[in-house]
């Protein structure tokens, strides 16, 4: 794949309204917060000229294997999902918040990426995601290693984790990767994953490195 005739991105919403992942610390579903951030990142590659294909908008998509194959479908030269984070249910603690029992962990924040050794294109695939955790660290995002006790490093600096299994990116027939852009059951780190102004700026950073890596990347080999 030419890197600068790469102009097709899938963008995928995490989980569904059905299946809606995580739960916040204050009891908002992880797919409400994928869906907002994804946008965000939608409008940020249009602005760079990318066309951008959107997966499971509607939050209804049947099964984990039809988004990578919608996106082929669509013609996508890169695949990513976001999502949002979360903790074991044993690193949990109880809390209560506007009278609702809840739970939280202020022990982890921040992101990490994530690819698989199973996906066709591996090099592509981790360039894409060294230059997102690249650009997020320069832009000041900082990033969470605890997924390092669970998943091996591909690259420790950014923060980017083999994940080989995950159905999304090992089914993929283009380079792929997985987003998480932060611990929801962190209580601070919820509400500035909450912010739109915030949302904008991680967006654009991804668009930003996402655009660079189709268009001048050299992966090596």
């Amino acid at each position: 794949m030419a890197g600068a005739q790469a102009q097709t991105v899938a963008v995928d919403i995490g989980h569904t309204l059905a299946a809606s992942g995580a739960t916040s610390a204050r009891g908002r579903s992880e797919f409400e917060f994928n869906r907002d951030l994804a946008w965000q990142l939608v409008s940020a590659l249009r602005e760079r000229g990318l066309t951008v294909r959107v997966i499971n908008a509607d939050g209804e998509i049947p099964s984990l294997r039809a988004r990578p194959a919608q996106a082929a479908a669509e013609g996508a030269e890169l695949f990513i999902s976001i999502h949002h984070d979360s903790v074991s249910a044993h690193e949990l603690r109880p809390w209560t918040w506007n009278d609702l029992a809840l739970d939280f962990n202020d022990e982890f924040a921040g992101h990490s990426l994530f690819v698989s050794r199973e996906n066709p294109d591996l090099p592509r695939s981790l360039l894409c995601a060294r230059v997102a955790g690249a650009r997020l660290q320069r832009l000041g995002f900082v990033p969470t290693h605890k997924n390092a006790r669970r998943r091996p490093y591909a690259d420790a600096t950014h923060a980017v984790h083999y994940y080989d299994g995950l159905a999304v990116l090992r089914h993929a027939t283009m380079p792929a990767l997985l987003f998480e852009a932060g611990v929801i059951k962190h209580r601070d780190e919820e509400l500035l994953l909450r912010d739109p102004v915030r949302q904008a700026r991680m967006a654009d950073g991804i668009a930003t490195a996402i655009a660079a890596c189709l268009r001048n990347g050299d992966p090596a080999r």
